[in-house]
């Protein structure tokens, strides 16, 4: 294959998954302050099978797209003034959110400071499980909520991507963990760091936490109208995130009625988080899990998995070896 082109995995259209096919693309050149990346693996996160089906983020690109945001591989060339980074240095990240990466593909553009070192601890399919999910949980819990020792944080849908990271980090900040999954789950949970864990499937998580100071909430009002009942568990001024679906106006009503607060998050590029992030993970102070992983050429197979919303943790397509 000729230097100047790759293999992408590309969608013509919005649509279901027969949408996706493996393609012969141009390859990318960084520009100035750039850097471009082999990918040895990509995650998948619910925004790409979103995307794909004209949801999610398609509002924001352009056709053909290039899916994926979460990037794990290695530098192979760097651009104009980049100082930060060399060819051969291994990095992970989530270049461009909301706009399109294209981390489906052999090689990512990108600025070379929406990069961090990868953690030495991991592989590149582990590394690159960690970005999109992993800013996810640190920028609400830190930034957004500013989760302080001693506070009570709910997390629902705790054992999927971006709740095993809000676990974890939620417990390093010193916060008392309350977790929602199903019971196979709850062992994982608590080893992770949760105190306590609710199993949604049999019990309301409302009639069994109170006193809540912040509700991560991962499922959104779409699901069995989960953000507006996390209200009903919040402390006076308390605070829920609803990542989901955002903050609608009823649901705004609803939490200025119940003297609580509400706002939407939607994550950004970060490397700084990242390599903080990463620090954490070579100290063995949080792990990584993995579901499954795919060749470039099976996405469609990943997204099918994904979407049954049963996944523990994440799903990768293995790119490069």
């Amino acid at each position: 294959m000729s230097e100047h082109v790759m293999r992408a995995v590309t969608q013509k259209e919005f649509g279901g998954r027969e949408v996706l096919s493996v393609e012969e693309v141009a390859r990318p050149e960084p520009l100035p302050t750039e850097v471009l990346v082999r990918v040895h693996a990509a995650g998948v996160n619910p925004v790409d099978w979103k995307t794909r089906e004209g949801q999610g983020m398609a509002g924001l690109q352009s056709l053909p797209l290039t899916l994926g945001w979460d990037v794990s591989g290695v530098v192979e060339e760097v651009g104009f003034g980049v100082t930060t980074l060399a060819p051969g240095d291994e990095v992970y990240g989530m270049p461009w959110f909301p706009r399109a990466a294209g981390g489906y593909a052999e090689y990512v553009t990108a600025p070379a400071r929406q990069w961090a070192r990868k953690p030495a601890s991991l592989d590149h399919v582990h590394a690159a499980a960690v970005p999109l999910a992993a800013l996810t949980a640190w920028q609400i819990l830190t930034d957004t909520a500013r989760v302080r020792a001693g506070q009570r944080v709910l997390i629902t849908a705790a054992a999927g991507g971006v709740g095993h990271f809000a676990v974890q980090f939620a417990r390093h900040l010193g916060a008392h963990v309350i977790g929602t999954a199903g019971a196979g789950r709850h062992a994982w949970l608590k080893e992770l760091g949760a105190q306590e864990t609710i199993d949604y499937t049999t019990t309301r998580f409302e009639e069994a936490a109170s006193d809540v100071d912040v509700v991560v909430d991962l499922v959104g009002d779409t699901h069995d109208d989960t953000s507006t009942r996390a209200l009903k568990v919040l402390r006076p001024d308390g605070l829920l995130v609803a990542v989901p679906g955002g903050v609608s106006p009823e649901l705004a009503a609803a939490a200025r009625a119940a003297g609580v607060r509400a706002t939407g998050y939607l994550v950004e590029p970060d490397g700084p988080a990242l390599t903080a992030i990463a620090g954490l993970i070579d100290a063995g102070e949080v792990s990584v899990e993995v579901a499954d992983t795919f060749p470039l050429e099976r996405a469609a197979e990943a997204h099918a998995q994904g979407e049954t919303g049963r996944t523990r943790g994440k799903l990768v397509l293995t790119v490069a070896g």
